[in-house]
């Protein structure tokens, strides 16, 4: 048998009656190109600019344009029937975004126009930039909950509005920035640190502390502690039992009686999805009519009071960039830019997966950071695609992003001629709104799952679930991410390194601790590194690989046999550097003094390249490499039966 196509050169000589054959390589690119390539294809696997090339310029301008502005792909083709579904899913989302807006931008201790405004302008900039079909934009709660309370650990929103909200808005500014930056450059790698263990502990962690914060208006509580932990907030509600408020808390329980069974018709009729979406509204309007037919505002029912109707004037003269809280607003801005960031990509990822179209991760972080750029000059704080908005928006049969702007314009008309309408909502149905919202980010079936597969994974994910309750939202997500590089730095610096093992009958070669069938080969001791090997790593390796040997050895003196091979498995080894390469000549020099062969099987292209590199003294040889185990254990145990015969 002839193989008649290597990639490198391994050594024209005859293994196992398999001849080799040598191969003159390509004409490489220089140095300099090559490793510009590489960088290329490392940070910019997706390079936009590579379907432009070989079009005219006419084209090249085209195909430019509709890559900055989506909406020019799908724009020329739109058709009645499209308009006709779109009208419909924007209307229904409306009907959920117009209160949860009100509810989210309370949570976030701003107005509660901010929180109209925040699903009016951003919509609309994303209809024209964004590439999902199914995001719904708009303030979601976890954002909220972070910039108010990072906001409140230096200004109090009660104290000192205008502050509060010109630092929500240069927040916002920064999260734009921040998350249009990360798209530009092609960076979003550095969201991917947000694991699915961290997220769901932390979404989880930030779904109780949000409830528990709504305590307030679900009990009539006048005044409430502005901390986030679990402890605070339980005494807080404790120490104030003679606030509480009977009606309130009745008015409360039948609200979210009734927003609950809605989600769950929802959640086991698909069909019904509307029932969940209309409920937040039916309840604002029944309750206002409520409150305002019985005067209950005079009962211990607080409401929300007389809102400002028509549009704000522009806010960019309110976004501060210099002075005491430029600090503040940076960091909150890049932590709930990062966290709606995350949320806003994974929701248009599964929706387009469902539709079987693509959605560009770096297209989605320039939309959604610009329409927070220019969110922030038009009285907006963070936002972006809202999971419950969207599977509204997609079970409603949105065709295009034409249902962001359906809403937006629905939720103009409310700003402009129907904001008196709400001057008698009682807090505590918003308080309702919010808890039947961040209920369903408590998922128990995922964390079970990631418990039965990943012990470590779970460790992270209940660092975040209880750093969020019981110390602070930003704290716990940053200790959850500490946990998950340290798991990362972990497997970098302790690769895995295993006992290969004979399958009888076949030259197959298995996990001797995962295969029980798997049997030694008298005088071999195989093992197979499986991660690349690099600075962090080498010394570990090498202590690592010795080790093995002098415990097995200690096991054959037992048996009255030797190890005369030590055969290394590298086809798991997909990249090594230049500290790593020295490291099998230094092994082949200790195993030298115990009478053991070093034997390298089915090194990857670019590891064989660089074994065989440097100067001769450096150079591995290539009597030393097989193409796999079962052809070197057996070539060499003709070695080893020469040799047990010689010692007869």
């Amino acid at each position: 048998m002839k193989m008649h196509s290597v990639d490198y050169e391994i050594g024209g000589r005859e293994i196992i009656g398999m001849e080799v054959h040598r191969v003159v390589a390509p004409p490489h690119k220089s140095s300099i190109g090559k490793f510009t390539t590489k960088l290329k294809e490392t940070f910019f696997p997706d390079d936009p600019l590579r379907q432009f090339k070989g079009q005219t310029s006419r084209r090249k301008w085209i195909l430019g344009l509709q890559y900055v502005f989506p909406i020019l792909q799908w724009a020329p083709n739109y058709t009645f029937s499209f308009l006709k579904s779109d009208i419909v899913s924007g209307l229904t989302i409306a009907s959920l975004a117009i209160p949860q807006g009100i509810s989210y931008a309370k949570l976030a201790s701003l107005p509660p126009i901010v929180g109209l405004y925040s699903s009016f302008v951003p919509p609309l900039v994303y209809a024209v930039l964004g590439s999902s079909r199914d995001l719904a934009v708009g303030p979601v709660s976890i954002a909220s909950l972070i910039m108010g309370s990072m906001l409140r650990q230096q200004v109090s929103p009660a104290k000192d509005p205008v502050l509060f909200l010109q630092l929500a808005f240069s927040s916002t500014f920064f999260a734009g920035l921040f998350q249009a930056s990360l798209g530009f450059f092609r960076l979003g790698f550095i969201i991917d640190f947000l694991s699915k263990a961290t997220l769901i502990g932390f979404m989880g962690g930030a779904a109780i502390i949000v409830s528990l914060q709504q305590l307030k208006s679900l009990l009539g509580i006048t005044h409430f502690t502005q901390q986030m932990g679990l402890v605070p907030v339980l005494t807080s509600v404790f120490h104030t039992i003679h606030q509480w408020s009977w009606q309130t808390i009745l008015m409360g329980c039948c609200f979210l009686l009734l927003l609950l069974v809605a989600r769950q018709v929802s959640m086991r009729r698909p069909n019904l999805f509307w029932v969940s979406a209309g409920a937040p509204l039916f309840s604002v309007i029944l309750s206002t009519l409520l409150v305002f037919a019985f005067k209950a505002q005079h009962h211990g029912i607080t409401i929300i009071g007389k809102l400002q109707e028509g549009l704000n004037p522009p806010s960019w003269n309110m976004l501060q960039f210099h002075g005491t809280y430029l600090g503040l607003v940076i960091k909150t801005g890049i932590v709930t830019g990062i966290i709606s960031l995350t949320e806003g990509i994974a929701v248009g990822r599964t929706f387009a997966a469902l539709k079987n179209y693509q959605v560009d991760g770096n297209k989605e972080m320039m939309a959604i950071g610009l329409m927070n750029i220019i969110g922030s000059s038009t009285s907006c704080y963070v936002t972006t695609g809202a999971f419950s908005r969207s599977a509204v928006n997609h079970n409603a049969g949105a065709k295009t992003a034409v249902s962001n702007i359906v809403m937006s314009v629905t939720v103009m008309v409310t700003l402009l001629f129907l904001m008196p309408l709400f001057q008698y909502t009682p807090n505590v149905v918003l308080g309702a709104i919010i808890v039947t919202a961040v209920i369903g980010l408590i998922d128990i079936p995922a964390a079970y799952t990631i418990w039965k597969i990943d012990k470590f994974d779970f460790l992270v994910l209940l660092c975040a679930f209880f750093g969020v309750i019981f110390i602070s939202v930003q704290l716990g997500l940053t200790i959850a991410v500490g946990i998950s590089v340290f798991k990362i730095l972990l497997q970098v610096t302790r690769p895995k390194t295993v006992i290969l093992g004979n399958i009888p009958g076949t030259d197959i070669f298995r996990n001797l601790h995962h295969y029980k069938e798997t049997m030694m080969v008298p005088g071999f001791l195989i093992l197979s590194i499986e991660a690349p090997i690099n600075f962090a790593n080498t010394t570990y390796l090498k202590e690592r690989i010795v080790r093995w040997v002098e415990e097995y050895e200690a096991q054959e003196a037992t048996k009255q046999s030797n190890i005369y091979f030590l055969v290394i498995d590298l086809s798991s080894v997909s990249a090594i550097d230049t500290t790593g390469v020295p490291l099998f000549k230094d092994l082949k020099k200790v195993m030298e003094i115990k009478g053991i062969e070093v034997v390298l099987v089915n090194p990857v292209g670019e590891v064989i390249e660089k074994l065989q590199g440097g100067n001769e003294t450096e150079r591995i040889k290539a009597d030393t490499f097989y193409l796999t185990v079962g052809e070197a254990v057996a070539a060499l145990s003709s070695t080893i039966k020469l040799q047990s015969s010689n010692n007869v």
